[in-house]
């Protein structure tokens, strides 16, 4: 297969990602023809099928998926070969690869716009997701640079703390325990919780903060996303621990109210964090800068408690 070109890897690996032809093609702003033609190529290349079609599913083959554990380490190598030069050249261009937490999501595009206004950058690989699937991606260095909030302890890392993080209680605004003051924590115990899956920050933060009581709360319902917890609350269904900055607008609204539960909000903290041993690109290190610099003010704007977060 030596003369198998990256392109090739590259085109393999998105289509061995999606799983589909026309997501692929998409995704790399290519023709459907034009993926499956070089995706050929690379199995002639190799000489075995790597992909195959059983109605109008793509699977990987046995060596497909060994092909694509090697075509990652190719590519990434390539990325930070790149990453190398950029930095002997002083080039602050190039590519932002960084992962963020989705609780994240109703800030980060804000901070994201503010960087590309002040700097040369043009192309931004975002991935928002669980934080399970974000240890996962940095740990395969699918990418440079990860927002959340609780870090991995499988593999060495680097933690930047730039931003506090309230988690809050919530509930309708007709719930019998909306006006009460103080609530305790072992009263939140007798409510139906509405909660993120496991293997998100969400549902780590609420662990954390009930410590031994978290085996009592009685979660009816868990998803795998905020914006389900949000309509489930407004429904009735049950109260919620979730981030103060997914609820700015429903607060705004009165669509949903914040409990006062004693030793709440509980805090936590947003981390920059990135592999111990990465070579950061010169635009990743620029935008850290950046996120330390104007990071905190930009995040507190997007939650009903900015108040609470000078």
């Amino acid at each position: 297969m030596r003369h198998a070109t990256l392109r090739q890897l590259k085109i393999f690996e998105t289509v061995a990602r999606r799983l589909s032809y026309s997501r692929a093609a998409e995704e790399l702003s290519l023709s459907q023809p034009a993926v499956s033609t070089q995706i050929k190529q690379l199995e002639n290349h190799v000489g075995i099928p790597l992909l195959e079609q059983l109605g109008k599913k793509v699977y990987l083959t046995q060596a497909g998926e060994a092909m694509l554990k090697h075509s990652r380490l190719i590519i990434n190598q390539f990325r930070d070969a790149e990453a190398a030069m950029d930095m002997f050249k002083g080039n602050s261009s190039g590519t932002l690869n960084v992962g963020v937490n989705s609780a994240a999501d109703y800030f980060f595009p804000h901070i994201l716009a503010e960087f590309k206004t002040l700097t040369a950058t043009k192309q931004v690989e975002l991935t928002i997701a669980n934080r399970a699937s974000l240890i996962e991606k940095l740990s395969e260095n699918e990418i440079d640079l990860v927002i959340m909030c609780t870090p991995p302890t499988e593999f060495e890392v680097i933690l930047e703390k730039f931003a506090p993080h309230p988690y809050v209680i919530v509930a309708r605004p007709d719930h019998p325990l909306a006006n009460q003051k103080e609530i305790p924590i072992k009263r939140l115990l007798e409510e139906p919780f509405i909660t993120r899956e496991m293997g998100s920050d969400t549902r780590e933060a609420i662990i954390e903060k009930f410590k031994d009581n978290s085996k009592d709360l009685n979660i009816t319902l868990a998803v795998q996303s905020t914006e389900s917890i949000k309509q489930a609350v407004r429904s009735g269904m049950g109260i919620a621990f979730i981030s103060a900055f997914n609820i700015n607008l429903e607060i705004a609204l009165k669509h949903l109210t914040i409990l006062d539960v004693k030793d709440f909000p509980a805090m936590r903290y947003w981390y920059l964090v990135y592999r111990k041993e990465k070579l950061l690109p010169p635009i990743t290190q620029e935008f850290i800068n950046f996120v330390h610099l104007k990071g905190k003010n930009l995040v507190r704007d997007f939650t009903p408690l900015r108040n609470q977060l000078s």
